[in-house]
């Protein structure tokens, strides 16, 4: 028999199961179990749908490439300081109030998009510009919010070392004192956007032991930022580790209000709250790919979504969502009200992004091998809530503020 005749055979034997459909999974799909998004007002909807919008039209197109060439889209970070969406509810003189549930619900629909996104927007915002305007003077803040605010300058924010990540307390970064500032030395590691060319917060301790927050430009001299390849997660965002040789900052670029370890401390109780946003965002997309892909892809002669156990998985990722919504829900009425304690912060950081890694997996297991496609959206989202679930505070430090609160014990170490 010839081959053609052989082809020929072979077709006529399997003509069906060879061309795989094109799946639509970045659809409308309903993700607002208990209803808690109803009566959000028109303001904070207004920032929502502008993300929304933004991840849709402009993000979705691209992300996959940069996130799979390890690419930084300054173009993208730029887009959202056009946008206003890089304020973190912080007030600033000339823009709109923004609210912290219009803050979270912005950083959920960035993180909902893609989690390098998400994390410049929470790097950018919730840990450099909150810097400058709850540490800076009154010339700082004229000087550098605006820059941060639009994205003309990129910022970073430096406290991890090399051997100090969740014992960050313990940073080892000297600052001495010298004539018309402060010499800086040591290291600093997975710092995001320590190495695009704006400036740093550089968190050091003083010839006192108190550590004291510094504003570095990332050009200035003997400062080094390499970004750090070879990551899994939060790919399209640069991390680098930083090292600071002799680095001189004029005390103009001192920040006043950072004098110690508990000023750096607010900064990031402010921002952990973020992180459980974070969390919803990136459950969210792999809920709501796991419904759509349910529904069209077809197995044993019918769709994956009329299999009782599919649905049961989905009943139960939905549940899931509800509880997380309510957590941050719950969370950010507090934080308006000036109520929001930082082991309840814990509470929201430790609960949401744990089920995210839950829901992430189940979403993941769904999708079976087309899981595991950038183009399927849910294993780009699962590696990235595992940076999530690290950064601004790891989950077993979460669980000891947690369980300190519990039992009036403290169980850290030292």
């Amino acid at each position: 028999m010839s081959t053609a005749e052989t082809d020929t055979a072979w077709s006529a034997d399997f003509p069906t199961g060879v061309m795989e459909p094109e799946y639509e999974l970045w659809g409308e799909v309903e993700v607002d179990p208990a209803g808690l998004f109803e009566d959000i007002g028109s303001a904070d909807r207004a920032y929502w749908d502008r993300a929304r919008r933004f991840i849709l039209d402009e993000v979705r197109p691209v992300i996959d490439g940069y996130w799979d060439r390890a690419e930084y889209p300054v173009d993208l970070a730029k887009r959202l300081g056009d946008l206003d969406l890089l304020r973190d509810g912080l007030d600033l003189d000339g823009y709109p109030a923004m609210s912290v549930l219009a803050a979270g619900l912005v950083n959920m629909e960035l993180s909902r998009g893609d989690g390098s996104i998400g994390t410049i927007g929470a790097v950018q915002a919730g840990l450099a510009l909150r810097s400058v305007i709850d540490c800076g003077s009154p010339e700082q803040i004229a000087q550098w919010a605006p820059e941060l605010a639009t994205a003309r300058v990129l910022g970073a924010f430096a406290l991890t070392e090399p051997t100090h990540g969740s014992d960050s307390v313990s940073l080892e970064t000297s600052a001495v004192r010298v004539e018309g500032g402060y010499l800086l030395n040591g290291e600093k590691k997975w710092i995001g956007n320590g190495s695009v060319g704006g400036i740093t917060i550089v968190w050091a301790r003083d010839g006192a032991g108190a550590v004291r927050g510094f504003i570095v430009p990332q050009e200035t001299p003997g400062y080094t930022g390499t970004t750090i390849g070879g990551k899994l997660s939060l790919r399209a965002i640069f991390q680098a580790h930083i090292r600071l040789e002799n680095v001189f900052v004029p005390d103009a670029q001192v920040l006043p209000g950072a004098n110690s370890f508990k000023d750096t401390a607010k900064v990031l109780f402010a921002t952990r709250l973020g992180v459980a946003w974070s969390a919803v965002g990136h459950a969210t997309a792999c809920y709501e790919t796991a419904v759509q892909y349910a529904a069209q892809r077809i197995q044993f002669g019918r769709p994956l979504a009329a299999s009782q156990i599919v649905q049961e998985r989905l009943a139960r990722m939905h549940s899931e969502l509800a509880t997380m919504q309510l957590t941050v829900m719950q969370a950010t009425s507090r934080e308006e009200a000036g109520k929001l304690s930082p082991v309840q912060a814990s509470v929201a950081k430790y609960t949401c992004t744990r089920i995210a890694r839950t829901i992430a997996a189940n979403a993941r297991d769904l999708l079976g091998g087309n899981g595991i496609l950038l183009q399927n959206r849910v294993a780009r989202h699962l590696a990235d809530i595992e940076a999530i679930h690290t950064y601004e505070g790891t989950e077993t430090v979460q669980a000891l503020i947690i369980g300190r609160s519990i039992t009036g014990i403290s169980a850290f170490a030292g």
